[in-house]
């Protein structure tokens, strides 16, 4: 297999060209162009649709399928290697979360622990999927779903509970509903998450008749509280992700007792490995920290 060629590639895929993918390999756009024909040659099909001599460039359905692909796996290859490089002393804990729960819980958080433990250095990545710690070369994951997974050593972290919130700007030029129904007047903030979907808080509240198909839509939790920050209008948000907006008063919720609550919404899962000392402090402090939020 032409790794090389197939490295090139994702590079013209990603950044939509050959020399934009020369400038970032440095070396010369003949030289990508050769690896294309190479990869071309060795898979027996065009990546490239050449009719037209189209600009931008563009590319065939198989070299769509190729180019995320490779991608995809460049980037896995990446973050394992990333790990592995790192000098793993048995003071160290490598964590994989969402780009969201680092941000809004475990990130402010840190401090404390290095504060309480500071012979532990704690390093996070972060990445949408979930995937086994063992497979990114981490210590453990903190994911949100519906654990536990039977190839998997989950425990649940904490429960969660959604609140629609809104930035006090937006609530000063739109009075807070006083009932459900009223959110039909609001300009409502979707998380992609299905599991953060306006649907489900009419399943339990009410109105059955809102529109939940109107509004923008943000691709992570992080995003949709940061649009809610910024006064654009009502979010459904994780009540563990936006509780220090609300004691800043950078948010402020819709209803008073009104929310949906999830159990067992977050979980610790463990690699399959022997736990350091420092993995079971983090395990334990983790807990402590879930259980006083």
């Amino acid at each position: 297999m032409p790794f090389n060629a197939l490295r090139a590639f994702a590079l013209i895929y990603s950044e939509g060209g050959i020399r934009p993918a020369s400038r970032v390999l440095g070396v010369s756009h003949s030289s990508v162009s050769r690896h294309l024909r190479e990869l071309e040659d060795w898979i027996g099909t065009d990546l490239i649709d050449q009719t037209g001599n189209r600009r931008p460039l563009a590319f065939t359905a198989q070299g769509v399928q190729l180019g995320e692909t490779a991608l995809r796996t460049l980037s896995d290859l990446r973050k394992v290697t990333d790990s592995l490089r790192e000098r793993r002393l048995n003071n160290s804990v490598l964590v994989d979360t969402t780009p969201s729960f680092a941000a809004r819980w475990l990130l402010p958080r840190l401090p404390a622990f290095e504060a309480e433990t500071p012979w532990v250095e704690v390093s996070v990545i972060v990445d949408q999927r979930q995937r086994s710690p063992d497979t990114l070369g981490c210590d453990l994951s903190i994911r949100m779903g519906p654990g536990p997974w039977e190839d998997r050593l989950a425990s649940p972290l904490m429960p969660d509970r959604l609140i629609p919130v809104a930035s006090p700007r937006y609530w000063s030029l739109n009075p807070k509903p006083k009932t459900p129904d009223d959110l039909k007047r609001h300009s409502l903030l979707h998380d992609r998450d299905p599991n953060t979907s306006w649907q489900r808080w009419c399943e339990i509240h009410g109105p059955s008749d809102l529109d939940t198909r109107k509004g923008q839509r943000f691709g992570s939790s992080d995003l949709v509280i940061r649009a809610a920050e910024q006064g654009l209008g009502v979010a459904l948000a994780h009540r563990q992700l936006v509780q220090d907006s609300l004691t800043s008063g950078l948010l402020e919720p819709a209803y008073g007792p009104l929310s949906l609550d999830l159990k067992d919404a977050y979980w610790i899962i463990f690699a399959h490995k022997e736990r350091t000392k420092a993995v079971t402090a983090f395990g334990d402090w983790l807990r402590v920290s879930a259980a006083t939020s």
